[in-house]
């Protein structure tokens, strides 16, 4: 072999050789990109898994979240908001306005002692009642039965005012209500074992539904966000157009349960007789005490909702 033809073939490998090494750092770089990039997109993605997340946990949640939700209204309701309960004659020229919270021991010793009483005198056409549903004693006691127990009123009053009176009734009956301090109206197994006492709630499956799925939980955080209407902060209240009504303080001393109810239904017959006049039947017109009440469809005369 000449010199000339060993220089060129020496020439042409090192061609080769530094070739190869060229598509090598090539593919190396192509690689090492490609390991970025799709590092890049990992990283994406579990930052964007870890936003949703995120968002995911701020958003509202529970009775919080209901407050956005679309309302839907009960039927047999008035107002813009949907949040006036009046129940009664509408020949009934006045109106009483009665203030509960459904987990108020106070409340429940009311509709004890006095509940049928007033019952009466909305069948008698005596007057009208509006109800104001709160739901503070969630908040003071912690909880959430008070406004759990008023979705379901709110699934009761859909079916008539009848069902929804009878089923307050039987949440605030000494068989069923619980102490303030036990949240058991939060369970809604509970509030449908309640409901089975009303005639008209007892194996309602459309109540039932509405029951379980909260139909009525954005209605009832518009009711409950009337809290200090009329400046009314505590219940039982009960107003007469602007005029809050106060019954006689009954005697601090022992006495049986029986004795009490006989007592606090005396001070709620002699409130309603010094404001409204005495009852049908009893010789003196109706409402010839107090001021004029909120007539179906009138506007609240204190400017509040």
């Amino acid at each position: 072999m000449s010199t000339r033809n060993s220089q060129a073939s020496k020439t042409a490998a090192r061609e080769r050789i530094r070739a190869e090494r060229e598509r090598q750092k090539k593919k190396d770089r192509m690689r090492r990109q490609l390991v970025v990039a799709v590092s890049v997109v990992g990283v994406l993605a579990v930052a964007g898994g870890i936003g949703f997340a995120v968002m995911k946990a701020n958003e509202p949640t529970g009775w919080e979240a209901a407050k956005e939700a679309p309302q839907v209204a009960p039927a047999h309701t008035q107002g813009k908001d949907h949040t006036e309960i009046l129940i009664g004659d509408p020949k009934a020229t006045q109106t009483l306005e009665v203030f509960e919270d459904v987990r108020c021991p106070a409340c429940a010793a009311f509709e004890q002692s006095s509940g049928t009483a007033l019952l009466k005198d909305i069948k008698d056409g005596r007057y009208k009642v509006r109800y104001t549903m709160y739901s503070f004693i969630d908040g003071m006691q912690g909880g959430e039965g008070s406004k759990n127990a008023l979705s379901a009123l709110g699934a009761a009053l859909n079916v008539s005012p009848e069902a929804f009176l009878k089923y307050k009734t039987a949440l605030y009956s000494s068989k069923f209500h619980p102490d303030e301090r036990e949240d058991l109206y939060a369970k809604d197994s509970e509030l449908l074992k309640v409901a089975a006492e009303v005639p008209e709630l007892k194996n309602n499956k459309a109540f039932e539904t509405a029951v379980k799925k909260g139909t009525y939980d954005r209605w009832t955080m518009d009711m409950t966000a009337l809290f200090g209407r009329k400046g009314v902060k505590g219940t039982p209240t009960f107003m007469h157009g602007d005029k809050k009504l106060v019954m006689d303080q009954i005697p601090q001393r022992q006495m049986t349960q029986a004795q009490y109810n006989q007592l606090a239904l005396a001070g709620f017959k002699k409130m309603i007789d010094k404001e409204f006049g005495p009852a049908k039947g009893t010789g003196a017109s109706q409402g010839s005490g107090g001021g004029k009440g909120i007539r179906e469809g009138e506007k609240d005369p204190t400017g509040g909702h």
